[in-house]
């Protein structure tokens, strides 16, 4: 990690999904050289074990309902370590620049001057029903995948999307959504996604935590919330999902529930 002279610089790491061996080589080679670095509540803290000695750690976690560290003061955090000359490190979940609002604290450091890098990370969207056993592609079940965040609100310019989204794509990796998915379910319906589509929450994917649930677009809120199921969790709606009685392979502690929501 060369900061260039006197001048220090950030790097935007990619955590990846929860398991901490997921994390890239590179990712771990910038946790080992990092003088200060500010982390997020859902990596794996085992990554921390690789900081040297004397590595300031700075906890931005983040709660569904509430910052510890706002934003604001993240990016000037960063710069400020920067400025003083040290290597920093801002370990995120995921990757940065998927909902990880790594491109803020990227274009406030140029703003300010500040030499950065992007590490990618492996992100939940793609992981997390890799290992429930759903492949988010299939020559015959998925030509398409989007990527989207839970946190949407009505509107015109909403409608649209939803619209979009039902008809025109197979996959769907819906991030924070699980407080939303009935108005998720509402709206996939309400524009054309079939009721009888199959779909999975992943609850903690990746990690030795890990649960799946499965059922259909229409009935797997209540699966959900039958089985506990909360954040964090990846929603998968598609026909992709049918491939995890074939292709599950990661152990599950807390059970498996099938598409009744009954086997346990």
């Amino acid at each position: 990690m060369n900061g260039g002279g006197t001048m220090g610089k950030i790097w935007l790491v990619g955590a990846g999904p929860g398991d901490p061996d997921l994390i890239t080589v590179k990712g771990l080679k910038a946790i080992k050289q990092a003088d200060v670095i500010l982390y997020d509540r859902l990596i794996s803290m085992e990554l921390l074990e690789y900081a040297k000695e004397g590595t300031e750690l700075i906890f931005c976690g983040k709660l569904p309902d509430r910052h510890f560290v706002q934003q604001e003061n993240i990016n000037e955090i960063l710069v400020e370590h920067a400025k003083e000359g040290k290597q920093v490190v801002r370990l995120k979940g995921g990757d940065p620049y998927v909902f990880g609002r790594g491109g803020e604290e990227a274009a406030f450091a140029v703003k300010h001057g500040i030499e950065f890098e992007v590490i990618p990370g492996i992100t939940s969207g793609i992981a997390a029903p890799a290992y429930a056993g759903i492949p988010v592609t299939h020559r015959d079940l998925g030509a398409s995948f989007a990527i989207v965040t839970g946190h949407r609100k009505e509107g015109a310019d909403e409608e649209m999307k939803w619209a979009s989204l039902a008809k025109g794509i197979d996959t769907i990796a819906i991030y924070m959504g699980v407080k939303n998915l009935p108005y998720i379910q509402e709206q996939l319906v309400k524009h054309g996604k079939p009721p009888e589509t199959p779909a999975a929450l992943i609850h903690w994917g990746t990690t030795a935590k890990q649960q799946t649930v499965t059922g259909t677009l229409s009935n797997i809120y209540d699966v959900a919330q039958k089985e506990g199921i909360t954040n964090p969790s990846m929603i998968i709606v598609g026909e992709v999902v049918k491939m995890r009685d074939q292709l599950k392979w990661f152990g599950e502690q807390n059970g498996i529930v099938n598409t009744a929501g009954v086997e346990k």
